[in-house]
């Protein structure tokens, strides 16, 4: 088979002198348009995978709008890796928004019969076209002993150890990032076996992990031992399939496969499934036309027709090919460890994971935040959109009215024009603008997700004074944030973060509102119907589940040999 032409990229930086090649700093700087005008004050460094095995099927036209539905995870780079099966891997990627990246030449040329995705929402300083993914290592370059192109959503604790070992060994690097360490391991690794090399690698590295890779004929998708951030398998049906429920043949309702509180029940999978629970390994043959995909959510599988069939299980790799679905069960037996704030904020309202559609949990939210803190009011808004369904569940535990207190402008935070002094000190008021004939005279009852510095907060509850509200009773669906995080989220630092040494009264007082109640952590697992001990909540309560987390090397980790620091970037 002739092998297609590379497509066009943007030239690699040229080595700096006297720094060795893999340890380059790259600081290419862009504006970030929430730095101009935030797009909101909470977490950022979120990243969102796509993996598809689908010959016959338009792969590269899938995986673009798989990640269209997956946006949400991350805005600052995009990118896709695909193949014919058993031809050669061709890469496109660069910053911007999907819609940005990709035109129909773009998805023509990265025709084939199997693709991975990735969106990304990098940290301050580090959106570099370098750090972009997927990452791609070719055969015989780098080290590598194979060809694959991988995917990364999460943050890696020992990735300094893993890069120094790797460099003593003359492997080289073309980013700082700990995503490449990973390819690096896996493509370089000696086992014949794609598998055999992840399975080997897998529990070598520590921290959050939900990674996609392809090879020339396989998609693979593996996930930490503690199941921080989410991974979903899926089943691309064939055109005129009938879904469960759809049709006259009883099945099985659809699930992820996992009690809320982190145990395993087998009544409500698909029978496409089980086997993968009852057994280490197992073949999930396709039925006629049935292909198989990952995702970071479910939502991406509904954009594209797909069914969701189950979460990837903790310390699961998964093999997708010709044959169907292979599975093995690595590391097992290791604390479970979700992430609950994929359920607050990350994830997408319409998406399911473990067995819950977020947008009713984030309703529960708002019910239960009403228990917890009533109060007199005439009037429940939403921070428009995050804090939307939990403003809906107030509202309706309450029987106080609910109207839109703001006009969001959607478009706003996405321009790369800078708005100049004399609109820069309306700040905020460029994405939000309330409105004073809904608001002036009422006391209002305002919901949102989280804070996390406190500067957007403090803008909206001064817009809604200025508007004309008599009260303004802050009501947020999540703890007070306290505490940074390990695992591949930015949420500043300790001495940034409005909650750190304050009372909720003193927060109070530095927000201007005339009250506030955060959701209780009890309140929090009463709505998703789980358990602390199947997630991680460390943000929340400082409790990191992960050994030597304390101890864990930021995001200028890798050191060249003056002792400058240089960006460890994570996923």
């Amino acid at each position: 088979m002739a092998v297609r032409p590379t497509p066009l990229r943007r030239a690699a930086r040229p080595s700096v002198q006297g720094r060795p090649e893999g340890a380059l700093r790259f600081q290419e700087s862009r504006l970030d348009p929430g730095s101009v005008i935030p797009d909101r004050d909470g977490p950022r460094d979120e990243c969102g995978v796509f993996g598809i095995y689908a010959p016959g099927h338009d792969v590269s036209r899938l995986s673009y709008f798989a990640l269209y539905a997956l946006q949400h995870r991350g805005q600052e780079s995009a990118g896709i890796a695909a193949a014919d099966h058993g031809g050669q891997i061709i890469t496109r990627r660069e910053l911007g928004l999907v819609s940005q990246v990709f035109g129909e030449n773009d998805l023509r040329t990265l025709a084939g019969d199997l693709a991975i995705g990735h969106v990304r929402y990098s940290t301050t300083g580090s959106n570099a076209w370098e750090n972009s993914q997927p990452v791609q290592r070719s055969e015989g370059t780098h080290g590598s002993h194979r060809e694959l192109a991988l995917a990364h959503n999460g943050n890696l604790i020992n990735a300094v150890q893993l890069h120094g070992e790797l460099l003593q060994r003359g492997v080289t690097f073309s980013s700082t990032s700990d995503s490449e360490i990973i390819a690096a391991l896996i493509a370089t690794h000696p086992a014949e076996r794609i598998e055999d090399a992840i399975a080997d690698v897998l529990p070598r590295l520590r921290g959050a992990f939900s990674i996609v890779a392809m090879t020339k004929d396989r998609v693979l998708a593996f996930r930490d031992p503690h199941g921080l951030r989410p991974l979903a398998l899926g089943v691309l049906e064939p055109v005129g399939a009938t879904r469960p429920g759809e049709g006259g043949e009883e099945e099985h309702a659809e699930g992820s496969g996992a009690q809320p509180d982190g145990g395993d029940r087998h009544g409500d999978r698909s029978r496409e499934t089980l086997a993968s629970d009852e057994h280490p390994r197992f073949n999930q043959h396709p039925r006629l036309g049935q292909r198989f995909c990952v995702a970071s959510e479910s939502c991406a599988f509904d954009i594209i027709g797909a069914r969701h069939l189950r979460e990837v299980h903790p310390g699961e790799l998964v093999s997708i090919g010709e044959d169907g679905v292979q599975s093995r069960q690595v590391v097992d037996g290791a604390r479970k460890a979700f992430c609950v704030f994929e359920y607050i904020y990350f994830a997408r309202p319409d998406s399911r994971m473990n067995d819950q559609v977020l947008q009713v949990a984030r309703g529960r939210m708002g019910e239960i935040l009403w228990h917890e803190a009533p109060v007199e009011a005439d009037l429940v808004i939403a921070v428009p959109d995050s804090g939307n369904p939990a403003a809906r569940g107030l509202a309706r535990a309450s029987g106080i009215p609910q109207d839109d207190g703001f006009v969001k402008n959607r478009y706003v935070a996405r321009t790369f024009i800078q708005p100049g002094q004399e609109l820069r000190k309306h700040g905020l008021r460029l994405k939000f603008n309330p409105l004073p004939e809904v608001i002036a005279g009422r006391r209002l009852v305002v919901v949102d997700d989280s804070i996390v510095r406190g500067n957007t907060t403090r803008q909206i509850v001064q817009m809604l004074r200025d508007a004309g509200a008599r009260e303004v009773h802050m009501r947020i669906s999540a703890p007070p944030i306290k505490h940074p995080c390990h695992y591949g989220i930015d949420m500043s630092t300790r001495e940034e973060m409005i909650a750190h040494g304050r009372t909720t009264a003193e927060v109070a007082a530095e927000l201007g509102c005339d009250s506030l109640h955060y959701l209780s952590l009890e309140g929090v697992y009463e709505a998703v119907r789980g358990t602390r001990a199947t997630h991680c909540d460390a943000c929340f309560s400082g409790e990191y589940p992960l050994e030597g987390t304390g101890d864990a090397s930021g995001k200028y980790a890798l050191e060249e040999p003056a002792g400058t620091s240089l960006p460890l970037v994570r996923a």
